[in-house]
């Protein structure tokens, strides 16, 4: 019996979506299939679409969302109370695997442990009425010290920090 031998040379089309690729990294085949239509190659959409999930380029790759650098300062040692409270979370899981986030609030000067607080999730705004319920019993840090975690870039907390004239 006799077949009939395709003959298909893809390398037109794949040369052009490596090259898509590599100038729109985080864009997907919709977004290339309508670029080469726009430069008039009347290739199949099937087609592109084989070739491009047979080359792997099905698999996007999320570029992580950079955030915007602090200026880095040398830590200022304090010469009083009160003066720098680090605050970082710590995380873990239980047993039955629910995983918790404990907050801590310390204060740099003597390493008092101001805050402890447990709990599944701590967001923005449990986080601002933690520290409002400590400064109601002490007086407010002249800075807080943090990492660039969601919690302490999100807008609650920030704005917390400059209406009561804290430096972050």
């Amino acid at each position: 019996m006799y077949y009939y031998g395709h003959k298909k040379d893809d390398q037109p089309v794949i040369s052009k979506l490596l090259d898509l690729a590599a100038r729109y990294p985080t864009r997907g085949f919709e977004t290339y299939y309508g670029k080469i239509r726009l430069e008039g190659l009347l290739w199949n959409r099937k087609r592109v679409l084989r070739v491009y999930r047979n080359i792997n380029l099905k698999l996007r790759v999320k570029r992580k969302r950079r955030i915007p650098c602090r200026i880095k300062e040398k830590l200022i040692v304090p010469g009083a109370v009160n003066e720098t409270w680090s605050i970082d979370f710590m995380s873990d899981a239980l047993s039955n695997g629910r995983r918790f986030r404990v907050l801590n609030v310390i204060d740099d000067y003597n390493r008092e442990s101001l805050v402890n607080e447990a709990f599944y999730s701590i967001p923005g705004v449990r986080l601002v009425q933690r520290l409002k319920e400590l400064i109601t019993y002490r007086t407010k840090p002249k800075r807080i010290r943090s990492d660039n975690g969601p919690e302490f870039l999100s807008k609650v907390f920030v704005d917390f920090c400059k209406d009561n004239d804290i430096e972050l």
